[in-house]
């Protein structure tokens, strides 16, 4: 058996990378060229080729080395705007290598707590807290280092760990780590607030402790560049949204349909999107470069409700050249978790597409999802008091949306559980968690395995 590469290996890689995100272009080709380069280099890098005790050590240093990387691209954003050399391939160029940059951390971070998910944490911290580099802060922000400073209309980006969590982030064409968005509003009192659309809640302001307590693996602190235009947007969005929970007032659902070409109920992105138009009197729209949702999977996008081929996906706010990346947090002791669900997914969404495979609803799923429309009609406090065996479903979700979330849920779990404890025996046994290959490879042996029907898909 060869004796593993030294660390100092690790260390060229990397700067190999430094440099090539470092080098000024002078077009669009070089441009996408550089960013190709960095996501292979990436992609291809393998903890288990290196000293794993050696990573270990320097973990951290590199976790920061790997965000001030991602963070010294995303102000170049505007430059290559102003250039003309943002073309549509050196977009998911940019898109591609904050995703994996993303994971090559999460798997440090792993590797560096020495807890790499080998079983539930049974809860989750909250966002923006813990004591493991959960944290990573912008210099350009950075305060005292144990805590973050929020201000009215600041966005926060977020992960939850359920698979549904991870079929939001693909949605559309482009793969990300994101499902949910939100603005927070600080009120005169210094109350800092979260106001958000909700699946089960439409538009609702929320304490802002009480959303990032909410299981959460993932989040993104953003901050336009202009704090006046983001504090009357927040402002703008925390009144509208307010006066339609008071008594009288007419609620705000949540918009299946992903449409951003009205306002009457508003999905996550599309809350946000208002705000800042709003404040702007419509001279600001976001995003710039907004998510294609394609034509593939149009039987799984239609029972869902989408009822559009371009939309605001949240993630879209990480292209946005107007925003600051203050901050990014993650709970290493469930990253290896949420990437195990993206990749399941990834899988899923192409079965779909290349073998035809199709949710088919059983007698059971229907009955789940007359009981969970039925449980929609109940009061609040019902529905909370019976969370815990029907999802909260609201009025507005059709039946055939909620046969096929829970077709999504049923489906996904147990080949995450199996792909989970694959992860662990390989911690156990390496001390580094699965590469991204690794996991690909196991998903299609338990795609040959099922054969024509794996869960509720049927091909």
């Amino acid at each position: 058996m060869l004796a593993p590469v030294a660390s100092s290996s690790f260390e060229n890689d990397l700067e190999r990378i430094e440099i090539l995100a470092a080098s000024p272009v002078t077009s669009s080709a070089l441009l996408e060229r550089n960013l190709n380069c960095i996501y292979e280099q990436a992609a291809a890098a393998r903890f288990d080729d290196y000293d794993v005790v050696s990573i270990a050590r320097v973990a951290p240093a590199v976790m920061y080395r790997i965000f001030d990387l991602r963070v010294g691209l995303r102000e170049k954003l505007a430059h290559y705007e102003m250039l003309g050399l943002m073309t549509p391939a050196a977009v998911q160029g940019f898109r591609d290598v904050f995703r994996v940059l993303r994971y090559v951390s999460d798997m440090l971070g792993e590797i560096a707590s020495m807890e790499p998910n080998t079983s539930d944490p049974g809860y989750l911290l909250r966002g923006f807290t813990g004591e493991e580099n959960n944290t990573l802060i912008n210099y350009a922000f950075y305060r005292d280092g144990r805590s973050v400073a929020f201000q009215s209309g600041d966005v926060i980006l977020v992960r939850g760990r359920a698979h549904n969590s991870a079929a939001i982030a693909r949605i559309g064409d482009v793969d990300s780590q994101f499902s949910h968005i939100g603005i927070v509003h600080i009120d005169e009192q210094g109350s800092h607030w979260m106001v958000e659309s909700l699946i089960e809640d439409g538009a609702i302001i929320n304490a802002l402790g009480k959303s990032l307590d909410h299981h959460i693996v993932r989040a993104v602190l953003y901050r336009n560049r202009d704090a006046d235009f983001a504090a009357r947007a927040a402002k703008s969005i925390f009144d509208y949204v307010a006066a339609s929970r008071v008594r009288g007032g007419k609620r705000i659902l949540y918009d299946f349909s992903m449409r951003t070409d009205e306002t009457r109920n508003l999905f996550c992105s599309k809350l946000v999107r208002l705000a800042f138009s709003q404040a702007s009197e419509g001279s600001v729209i976001l995003p710039k470069y907004p998510t294609h949702i394609g034509r593939k999977n149009r039987d799984f996008l239609d029972r869902v409700g989408v009822a559009t081929d371009l939309t605001f996906a949240p993630a879209d706010i990480d292209m946005e050249s107007s925003f600051d990346l203050v901050a990014e947090w993650q709970d290493y002791r469930e990253t290896a978790n949420i990437r195990l669900q993206d990749f399941t997914m990834d899988k899923i969404f192409e079965w779909m597409e290349r073998y035809n495979y199709r949710f088919e609803e059983t007698s059971a799923i229907k009955l789940v999802a007359l009981l969970g429309r039925f449980s929609s009609h109940f009061s609040e406090g019902a529905k909370q008091t019976l969370s815990s065996v029907f999802p909260r479903v609201p009025s507005n979700m059709p039946r055939k949306t909620v046969a096929v979330v829970a077709m999504l849920h049923k489906t996904a779990e147990p080949i995450y559980l199996e792909l989970q404890r694959q992860n662990q025996q390989q911690v156990i046994e390496t001390g580094v968690p699965m590469h991204g290959l690794d996991i690909f490879a196991a998903l299609e042996a338990i795609r040959e395995r099922c054969g024509n029907r794996i869960g509720y898909l049927v091909r």
